[in-house]
């Protein structure tokens, strides 16, 4: 009987600005067996950002793309290009990036992009997304991992996770709620892509 050979890992690249916990809640999965990726790199425009250090722990290599030092952003984007083409990744994750990406990274990387959203989209895109639910008054609220477009958190929508408001809930108790279930969804959402387990189709993602 043949053996049978095992699919290669998928190559993953992190883009990260803050803290890293969803960058932490992945390398961990990775690192437990759970999910079948080879972590290639971590690529952050905060050379002070948290994330460097925890990927660092986990023994990814982090590459610093300052904002602030350049004096024309166009020019840190066609970097990042340059950067994200030289790796060469199976899959971007975009866990608590800041910057929006730019039409040619897009691309070039079509439907390679995963990013994790603090609303159930579509409602509640861009920033401060936990204070919009909690201003608003939904009953629900939660976060979405999404493949990225060339739109404001508009791509096709991979996992969602839901949080019910309950009464007297705070703003920070709500963050902290949608944060947990980043925590879960965005790891599974990177699994059921290394293992060759989404297709889109007219925007709708399905998971085979």
């Amino acid at each position: 009987m043949a053996s049978l050979i095992p699919k290669p890992r998928k190559k993953l690249v992190f883009l990260a600005s803050g803290r890293g916990s969803n960058l932490e809640a992945v390398l961990s999965g990775i690192q437990k067996g759970k999910i079948p990726a080879n972590p290639a790199f971590l690529v952050t425009d905060n050379p002070e950002a948290p994330s460097i250090q925890i990927a660092v722990g986990h023994n990814v290599p982090a590459k610093v793309l300052d904002w602030k030092s350049y004096s024309k952003k166009e020019e840190y984007h066609l970097d990042l290009l340059h950067t994200l083409e030289e790796i060469s990744p199976d899959l971007i994750v975009a866990c608590g990036y800041m910057r929006i990406l730019k039409p040619e990274i897009i691309r070039a990387f079509r439907n390679r992009i995963i990013n994790i959203h603090p609303s159930l989209l579509p409602s509640f895109t861009g920033l401060h997304a936990q204070k919009q639910a909690f201003d608003y008054g939904v009953k629900f609220a939660g976060c979405t991992a999404h493949f990225v477009d060339e739109g404001v958190d508009s791509g096709p929508i991979i996992l969602q996770g839901v949080v019910k408001i309950e009464e007297g809930m705070t703003e920070r108790e709500l963050t902290l709620a949608i944060l947990k279930e980043e925590h879960k969804i965005l790891p599974l959402a990177v699994k059921h892509f290394c293992e060759d387990r989404l297709s889109i189709k007219d925007r709708k993602v399905s998971i085979l």
